[in-house]
């Protein structure tokens, strides 16, 4: 029986015929849908937003280290948050390495120089994963690569016209120098060993080597406005060293082989040169004061300085008689009667301190001193052929009852507006003690009433140039 079934299912070319087509079909089903998994196989289905999808197609590898996990299933044109168009990515996914950390990143690479391309991840760390369905942000995809028709594209006709006319230069300079290269490698080595620290301080973070691009772009853009400044100052340039070939020998040469041993001195004093200068810095500030005022002082000195062009050629035979002085003075300086005196003259000067403090204000402050001898010198400076006089004028007394002309048994007191004694046998000088105004010689007439000692109000710390108060009221 089962011989002869087995007979008849070979002896009949239709059912043959039926099952070769059907293994044909599910054979071409299967090849067809293998780039998109096998059916009834269950998957670990992902999304992926990617800035731009690169040329990939659906049915594209996905990877991990190399190693196919899954395919891209579906391409959708989806828009980000900010508006800009993107492309979201259907990833199917083998279901054993579910799940994917949420930190794993992505990046879409060429497979060949075709234009195949495939999607590689790459797992994170994290404890946490993807959930089936989940969408892998676009912050998370990595630089899009560089393809291989970019790099074709940079060689246009000038690049290469470029490239060609470099060759054709290099190999017309190299030519017949293979000793002198041989000589330069052989050179390059302590060259190299010294290069190495050089480098290790340019790659150190501390070097800040990536904001030396900037800062020269910066730059650039700086000097770009004044490009034909600069090209003037090169044709400057050109016209001063011309001149400086003149001089190069000796003097030129002198000077750079006399820089090292100069420079090797300043080394050594610079240092001992800082309290100097420190003490300059501090000399000049302490100067600005007195700078401040030469604008105004400027003529004064000239006239000093022209009246020493005068005098400093007389000068020598005054030095002669100094130096007579001057022994005179070590003579008496040696007497030892002298420190006795000098003692006497400190005492003296220390009784005369009290006095002293309580009269400068008077000068300081009021400056009586300097009014009084110069009234005394116009006083004296004036008169005629016969010599100085002085000049004065009689001021009368008011006439009346109780008049401050007469005697009198009490201070005249009235009743005339003028018959009122003003006297002020002590006024205010400023000294220590007093009220800080200058009285004396600016009191005010106080008409009506009698007025012994101060008078009513300040009359300020200006002894010369105030305008007279009209009454008490306005003295106050």
């Amino acid at each position: 029986m089962k011989r002869g079934s087995a007979a008849g299912l070979t002896a009949s070319p239709v059912l043959v015929g039926a099952v070769t087509l059907l293994v044909t079909i599910v054979a071409v089903f299967l090849s067809y849908n293998a780039n998109s998994g096998l059916p009834f196989v269950p998957t670990y289905d992902l999304k992926a937003d990617v800035p731009n999808s690169a040329n990939l197609v659906r049915g594209n590898d996905v990877r991990i280290g190399g190693a196919r996990v899954g395919t891209v299933s579906k391409i959708s044109p989806v828009a980000s948050a900010s508006g800009k168009p993107t492309a979201q990515l259907d990833l199917k996914l083998d279901e054993d390495i579910k799940p994917l950390p949420v930190d794993t990143t992505f990046i879409v690479r060429p497979r060949s120089a075709l234009g195949l391309k495939y999607v590689e991840l790459s797992p994170g760390s994290s404890k946490a994963g993807f959930a089936a369905g989940a969408t892998i942000p676009a912050r998370q995809a990595r630089p899009e690569p560089v393809e291989i028709d970019d790099v074709f594209n940079m060689f246009d006709a000038r690049a290469r016209r470029g490239a060609q006319r470099s060759l054709t230069g290099f190999g017309t300079g190299l030519a017949g120098r293979g000793d002198d290269l041989n000589t330069a490698i052989q050179a390059f080595k302590p060259l190299l060993t010294d290069l190495e620290p050089v480098a290790r301080n340019l790659s150190s973070p501390r070097t800040r080597l990536d904001r030396l691009f900037p800062a020269l772009e910066a730059t650039a853009s700086e000097v770009a406005p004044v490009a034909e400044t600069q090209a003037a100052l090169f044709t400057n340039l050109n016209t001063t060293f011309t001149a400086l070939a003149g001089v190069a020998r000796p003097f030129l040469q002198d000077f750079i082989s006399e820089s090292p041993p100069t420079l090797e001195t300043g080394t050594v004093e610079f240092p001992r040169q800082r309290p100097f200068l420190r003490n300059s810095a501090a000399f000049f500030r302490e100067l600005r004061p007195g700078v401040a005022t030469l604008p105004a002082s400027a003529p004064v000195l000239a006239g000093a300085l022209q009246a020493g062009i005068r005098t400093l050629p007389k000068t020598p035979p005054l030095n002669r008689n100094l130096a007579r002085v001057f022994d005179s003075l070590e003579e008496f300086a040696d007497d030892p009667l002298v420190p006795r005196g000098i003692k006497r003259l400190r005492d003296t000067a220390a009784s005369l301190n009290p006095t002293v403090a309580f009269v400068t204000p008077a000068q300081t402050q009021c400056n009586y001193v300097s009014l009084l001898l110069r009234n005394l010198a116009s006083l004296n400076s004036e008169g005629d052929s016969r010599g100085t006089y002085e000049r004065f004028i009689i001021v009368a007394a008011p006439q009346g009852k109780n008049n401050i002309g007469s005697p009198s048994s009490a201070p005249a007191n009235g009743p005339g507006a003028d018959n009122y004694l003003h006297a002020n046998p002590y006024p205010n000088t400023a000294s220590p003690g007093q009220v800080k105004e200058c009285e004396a010689g600016q009191e005010p007439w106080v008409q009506g009433r009698r007025v012994l000692g101060n008078v009513p109000g300040n009359q300020g710390l200006i002894s010369e140039g105030k305008p007279k108060p009209k009454s008490s009221e306005a003295s106050r």
